[in-house]
């Protein structure tokens, strides 16, 4: 006799919104500090939504511990958006929240950087002349090299102490670490090449007495910053863009509900004092607050944004109806029969998050190189800086070294290695729901490329999301101008998707055509 398996230990799902990343490197130690932790099952961190996604065990390890092992890897966690209550809350109404915090956040992020930014490209505007100037033989001639260095040292120090900052901090939390990012890079090329120039400014005599020329290099220092900047501005940019598919889902829902009172009164509630159990009132034209059971009434509801199907569906009472649908022709009184992040509506916005969230299986290659890009570049850097150093004339070997040196650390930049993967999914998965396409996960998002063949059933149809006629035929002896504009008439004021597909088509045929004479009367413009 067996004994039983033992059951599975549940585990519980946290997403947590991480601060301080800047680049691929850093998402991939902050998911090594995280599935390292005791008690955790799986971690993902994603870079472009700058969320940590944890399958934890809540008995083997508490969220202020998740919280502690991020702290540790040298980065921070934001504060997460309260939880509505249980029994209330509109349709998706968490999301919202959630989404207009992170936008709030990330468009105070992007403002701060675009000055950074603007502060380095005019100086650099100023450096870069200068430096070009010194090079000709007639600024040597006539132009004191010594003061020329220090106006350039003036006009340097504000892009590498104020628009640069950010780098050297980094690259020091990530060296405390014993970690390396894009900012180690950037932070110890640029720093390399201004320590110089500045010895260079400073001590001249000391390196001419060694038989190294006194070169500056500031405009070096200026313009890797600048472009650096401008690359992170056009990262922070694409970035701020992430919540607008959720808030374009989240628009969908109604923003009020007629709520009937117990009186017989008609009460207008916002959607998040919505409970379960409500009473509530839909006049025709009107979106269904939350899902829910008819109780009484009769009407068509168009639930194109939940099916694509065009059509209205016939609603009497004992039928179910979704939030953010909308009711056509009549009017409906439903008992709610869920709120908030239960509704329809919500586990959509959910599943497009998580879409937004999850790792596509060449996104697992992009981190793998990534993981080890920094170091393996520090380490071509180097001997790059020793091979010059002994290849290069005497007199010449430092600065051609140095420069070799940094070269090497600017150029190899792995922002969009780690970037362009996220950034296009979720841009596909965004775009895909705003046209009532759901995607279920970056891996099916990859997958398609390689579909060649779409079989659909006897229901399943692909149309513009709108009925329209295309034909219209009278009874012999009929005038069918006259017919058609009655119909458009009685129609004009009605709802209903078939009754706006006979405006339309009515206006399209009384539009007056170019050589044709004047159109007839439409007697609907009379009735």
């Amino acid at each position: 006799m067996t004994s039983p398996e033992p059951a599975p230990t549940p585990t519980t799902t946290a997403t947590l919104p991480i601060e301080g990343m800047t680049c691929a490197s850093c998402a991939n130690f902050v998911q090594r500090a995280l599935t390292k932790t005791p008690g955790v099952r799986t971690a993902s961190v994603n870079y472009a939504t700058e969320k940590a996604t944890v399958e934890f065990d809540p008995a083997a390890v508490s969220p202020a511990g998740l919280r502690a092992a991020v702290e540790g890897a040298g980065y921070g966690v934001g504060p997460e958006p309260a939880a509505p209550p249980a029994q209330s809350g509109g349709a998706a109404q968490p999301a919202a929240e959630a989404a207009d915090t992170t936008d709030a956040r990330k468009a105070a992020a992007y403002a701060a950087l675009r000055r950074r930014f603007w502060v380095a490209a005019a100086l650099t505007a100023v450096v870069m002349p200068l430096s070009m100037l010194a090079m000709t033989d007639w600024a040597m001639a006539r132009v004191p090299m010594a003061a020329l260095n220090w106006l350039l040292l003036v006009l340097t120090l504000p892009v590498l102490l104020y628009s640069g900052r950010s780098f050297f901090v980094a690259a020091w939390k990530t060296f405390r670490h014993r970690t390396a990012t894009m900012d180690t890079l950037v932070a110890v090329g640029t720093g390399a090449a201004f320590l110089y120039s500045l010895l260079a400014t400073v001590a001249p005599g000391w390196l001419t007495r060694r038989g190294v020329p006194a070169d500056v290099y500031y405009d070096t220092t200026a313009t890797i910053i600048t472009l650096i900047l401008l690359g992170k501005l056009l990262e922070a940019r694409a970035k701020a863009r992430t919540g607008e598919a959720i808030k374009k889902l989240v628009g969908l829902g109604a923003k009020t509900a007629r709520v009937v009172r117990p009186d017989g009164s008609e009460v207008e509630v916002a959607i998040g004092q919505l409970q379960i159990g409500d009473e509530v009132a839909v006049r025709p034209g009107e979106k269904i607050a939350t899902d829910g059971v008819v109780l009484t009434g009769a009407s068509a509801v168009n639930e194109a944004m939940l099916t694509g199907e065009s059509l209205p569906v016939e609603k009497s009472a004992g039928d179910e109806v979704f939030g953010a649908t909308l009711n056509t022709t009549g009017a409906l009184r439903f008992r709610v029969t869920k709120v908030g992040a239960d509704t329809l509506l919500a586990s959509i916005v959910r599943l497009v998050e998580d879409a937004q969230g999850s790792r596509a299986p060449i996104q697992r290659l992009a981190d793998r190189v990534s993981g080890i890009f920094v170091p393996v570049v520090v380490v071509i850097a180097v001997l790059a800086f020793v091979a010059w150093f002994d290849l290069s004339p005497a007199g010449q070997r430092l600065p051609m070294a140095l420069q070799a040196f940094v070269a090497v650390l600017i150029i190899a930049c792995p922002c969009a290695l780690g970037l362009a993967t996220p950034t296009a999914i979720m841009v596909g998965t965004g775009r895909a729901a705003a046209r009532g396409i759901l995607i279920r996960s970056a891996e099916s998002l990859e997958r398609a490329y390689a579909v060649n063949t779409v079989l659909l059933d006897k229901t399943g149809t692909l149309t513009k999301g709108e009925p329209a006629v295309t034909d219209f035929s009278p009874l012999p002896g009929q005038d069918g101008a006259h017919l058609l504009a009655l119909a458009a008439a009685v129609e004009r004021h009605s709802e209903h998707p078939l009754a706006q597909a006979v405006v339309r088509y009515a206006e399209a045929t009384f539009r007056p055509i170019p050589g044709a004479g004047p159109a007839p009367p439409w007697p609907g413009r009379r009735c």
